[in-house]
């Protein structure tokens, strides 16, 4: 493959990437949310100029000889711009193999069981619980998760006994038969999230996320050591070198890559292969309807090790407002608490050409 033009439609919350080869193929892929238009800035000045009419067949080692050739700017806009153009070359080959992504990944479309991922904190107890029973109702969820703690917030709730309050409360609104996870975003001390873990133990929680500032790996082993309920993390990271290192000291139980904070389906699958061999399961961060839940639901239908389930967001536009109308045809669709990897080449996705219209538009090619 050569990539003869790389385009970017994007506004400050998405950007999405459009690639065109020498023969004429195209693939559509997405810039990580949040601040996209920085993101694509970097794509078009920093990455551009290494691939742009560079014939190659793996992924990595193009993305790999960007890395190098821009080591003075290592993290997370390099990486959120380069799963952009990640995704698009994935989307680029199944497309001319007339495959969906997942089989060229070595899997197979069909089903996944889902959580329904609550991002709010400024709710009550109550009201979520509620509103995870309605969901339950018209979805199928058997799986939910909620937020604990503060975010990064040094042990300081997000109001007085929140945390002690919602665990129960969802527990009992929604029965013993019905999985549930927590989210800490870093919130916890090692010794505050010990406490809590205990709690959670005691409500049959199964998946304790973030507890401890994420960058602090020794804490979150100290909390995955500590407790029996499995300790989770991992989706802020996007340099391979920390993934190794959280890996082989066993930081987590289970690992949480987001595909496009770390810099695409071919790095993401890296790290998969680092935690099949250390026989850690694979839950990754898709927390918006974007494009990543698609990307991650080809991938957990393809890896050996997956998790359990897909996170699914459950907010709608007033957390959210602008993930309204990105797709001609919604690729998420929920029937029993499941979704639906599709059989369309590629990611199987259109972009409204209404949405495209209205972004900010730039293009690199070759001269």
């Amino acid at each position: 493959m050569r990539i003869d033009c790389i385009e970017t439609f994007t506004t400050r919350d998405i950007g999405f990437v459009r690639i065109t080869t020498d023969d004429g193929g195209q693939g559509i892929g997405q810039l990580s949310t949040y601040n996209a238009d920085i993101s694509s800035a970097v794509l078009h000045r920093q990455v551009a100029p290494w691939v742009l009419g560079v014939e190659f067949d793996d992924v990595d080692a193009l993305t790999d000889k960007v890395i190098e050739r821009e080591h003075k700017f290592p993290g997370s806009y390099m990486k959120r711009a380069l799963g952009g153009l990640d995704t698009a070359i994935w989307d680029c080959r199944g497309k001319q193999a007339g495959k969906p992504v997942v089989e060229l990944l070595g899997g197979t479309p069909g089903k996944l069981r889902a959580y329904a991922s609550s991002m709010k904190r400024d709710i009550t107890p109550d009201a979520e619980a509620q509103r995870f029973k309605r969901l339950q109702g018209e979805f199928g969820f058997d799986a939910f998760k909620f937020r604990v703690a503060a975010e990064y917030g040094h042990d300081v709730d997000e109001w007085p006994g929140r945390t002690e309050e919602i665990v129960p409360t969802i527990r009992k609104a929604l029965g013993s038969s019905v999985s549930l996870l927590v989210d800490a975003n870093s919130g916890f001390s090692p010794a505050r999230a010990i406490e809590v873990g205990a709690i959670l133990a005691d409500n049959g929680i199964e998946h304790f996320e973030e507890p401890c500032l994420y960058w602090e790996l020794e804490q979150t082993k100290e909390v995955a050591d500590a407790l029996d309920v499995a300790v989770t993390g991992g989706e802020q990271d996007c340099e391979i070198a920390t993934w190794r290192r959280m890996i082989e000291m066993r930081a987590v139980d289970i690992v949480q890559p987001d595909i496009l904070y770390l810099g695409g389906m071919s790095r993401t699958m890296r790290v998969c292969r680092m935690a099949k061999a250390a026989g850690l399961p694979v839950t990754p961060h898709s927390a918006n309807l974007g494009l990543v839940t698609l990307f991650t639901m080809h991938l957990l239908r393809a890896i050996d090790g997956a998790g359990k389930y897909l996170e699914f967001s459950i907010e709608g536009p007033d957390y959210y407002p602008w993930q309204e109308g990105l797709f001609v045809k919604s690729p998420y669709g929920v029937e029993d608490g499941q979704v639906v990897v599709s059989d369309e080449p590629g990611w199987g996705v259109e972009i409204c050409p209404e949405w495209l219209a209205r972004s900010a538009y730039q293009k690199s090619e070759m001269n």
